[in-house]
């Protein structure tokens, strides 16, 4: 299980998402979609070829990026997408799970 985190977050401590997973970061903090997104497109689509069923897409930094990770992420899983969204009123991470080819499905775990 791998969390994919979209884009590095420097001091912010992420090791809430470690319990969904290894850490994995697709773009550096300072990284930024200009012009054009072809080459944030070519780096994220590298960096999520493996992405499945077990594994989330930690939703931080660029909006653009996090749409476009968020695209190429569902696409190379048929659709599927796990995601996690911090919650600033609990301080923990939430998943989210959401079928592009249906609805979207918001699954919360009791603790």
């Amino acid at each position: 299980m791998t969390v994919y985190i979209v884009q590095e977050m420097r001091g912010r401590d992420l090791s809430d998402a470690t319990s969904f997973g290894d850490l994995e970061i697709l773009l550096p903090a300072k990284y930024q979609t200009s012009f054009s997104a072809q080459p944030t497109l070519r780096i994220l689509d590298r960096k999520l070829r493996k992405f499945n069923d077990k594994d989330y897409l930690l939703l931080a930094g660029d909006p653009v990026a996090i749409a476009l990770a968020s695209a190429i992420a569902a696409r190379t899983n048929r659709g599927r997408l796990k995601m996690l969204k911090w919650d600033r009123e609990q301080n923990m991470y939430f998943p989210l799970e959401a079928d592009t080819n249906h609805n979207i499905i918001i699954k919360m775990e009791e603790e």
